[in-house]
């Protein structure tokens, strides 16, 4: 039996916390990507530690953080990386906008695969670069694919660089390495640079494994920026502490050239949050994954008995269920219709672009009791729809 109680339910509430803030306090927030939970007690007994200090100076460059993303690299994929490859940042966001304005000059052109996380989506037109959106497909069953013929096809003299997105966020994939390989030769072929948003790598379901592109080869690595972080894995976002790994110097310079004036040091309180997680948070994330993997099949048999004109697939990575709600035909779209009808706050499909009309994103990462509250709500309101003869639209549901 686990030592950490993930059942249990904390009020987050008066906590500026943005998850529990947005809404009214009636609304279920099963929203941003932000657990529910307490981070792991070595984290929160280093965090007490500097807190007891009392000093709380400028940081110097957090080499040994370096060396443990190194290390821990190694051990989960076999990828031998130097610490100096290590670039602290404060966040993800500034690394995929930090990654437009090192590779790319204004006008040049960049690929993402859509619908993805809005960020990736923003990031081109911030640094005055031209967005290829690629869309990825899906059968039956929701499972989706990179569209390599459309790829190619359209790709231009002047892209430079591609976004991914792996595990993807929000349809939940972790793409494998024969799809990752192609994706490199394409890129290599091309001579385009990869920023490959990894910060979910952590989170992975039995029976699927998460690889890093640039592990794939020496060119992978050499035209390749990783944007990973401790904050989904461990529940630390407020702490403001990722790293992006460049191996290629070059291509590292020009990251730290990029960032000049524009982007902060980490978090001094986040560098010894993500120390402690990654030397002595292995419990908890073992304990957390499976509690993960429980509420991802219960949402999923939750969906399939209760919610049958919805559909979903499993997802292979990530807390981040995405609902096909297309079949429903709800005016306004499912968003709102869930937030006004059914007082559950989701994330909106539209949001993360072309392919995402008609989609919600859904946070499964808090208790069980909470996770229930939200998905009988949704059905409650489903259930009190006039009735909508086959052909028309439903007037007036949210």
């Amino acid at each position: 039996m686990s030592a950490y109680d993930f059942d249990e339910v904390i009020d987050r509430r008066s906590t500026f916390c943005e998850k529990w803030s947005v809404y009214s306090p009636d609304v279920v927030p099963l929203w941003v990507a932000d657990m529910d939970f307490r981070a792991p007690d070595p984290v929160i007994a280093a965090l007490h530690r500097r807190v007891e200090f009392g000093v709380f100076g400028y940081p110097a460059y957090p080499h040994r953080l370096c060396e443990a993303v190194a290390a821990r690299l190694q051990l989960l994929y076999g990828w031998a990386v130097a610490p100096e490859a290590c670039v602290p940042l404060p966040g993800v966001i500034p690394g995929l906008n930090l990654a437009c304005r090192a590779c790319a000059a204004p006008g040049d052109a960049v690929v993402v695969f859509t619908p993805v996380y809005t960020p990736i989506l923003r990031a081109p037109g911030t640094a005055g670069l031209r967005r290829i959106d690629v869309a990825l497909v899906s059968g039956i069953d929701l499972r989706y694919e990179i569209d390599f013929d459309a790829l190619e096809a359209s790709l231009t003299a002047d892209t430079r660089l591609l976004f991914l997105c792996n595990p993807h966020n929000p349809v939940g994939r972790t793409f494998t390495a024969g799809e990752l390989e192609r994706l490199a030769e394409i890129c290599c072929e091309r001579d385009i640079l990869i920023c490959s948003d990894e910060i979910h790598s952590d989170l992975i379901y039995a029976g699927h494994r998460h690889t890093p592109i640039a592990a794939l080869s020496p060119a992978a690595a050499a035209r390749t920026i990783t944007l990973m972080a401790p904050s989904k894995t461990f529940n630390m976002p407020g702490l403001k502490c990722a790293f992006a790994v460049i191996p290629d110097a070059e291509l590292r310079a020009r990251f730290q050239s990029a960032r000049a004036g524009l982007v902060s040091e980490v978090n001094l309180l986040g560098v010894e949050a993500a120390l402690a997680a990654y030397e002595s948070g292995e419990e908890w994330l073992s304990a957390c994954l499976s509690y993960l993997q429980d509420n991802r099949d219960y949402v999923q048999s939750f969906v399939r008995e209760q919610l049958p004109r919805v559909r979903c697939m499993p997802p292979e990575a990530t807390y981040l269920a995405w609902l096909d709600c297309r079949a429903l035909d709800l005016e306004g779209g499912p968003y709102r219709f869930f937030l006004e009808k059914a007082r559950v706050a989701l994330s909106d499909g539209e949001i993360y672009g072309p392919g995402g009309e008609g989609f919600v994103r859904l946070n499964f990462a808090c208790p069980r009791s909470i996770l229930t509250e939200g998905l009988q709500r949704m059905v409650v309101a489903l259930s009190n729809m006039p009735h909508k003869p086959s052909g028309t639209r439903t007037e007036d549901c949210g």
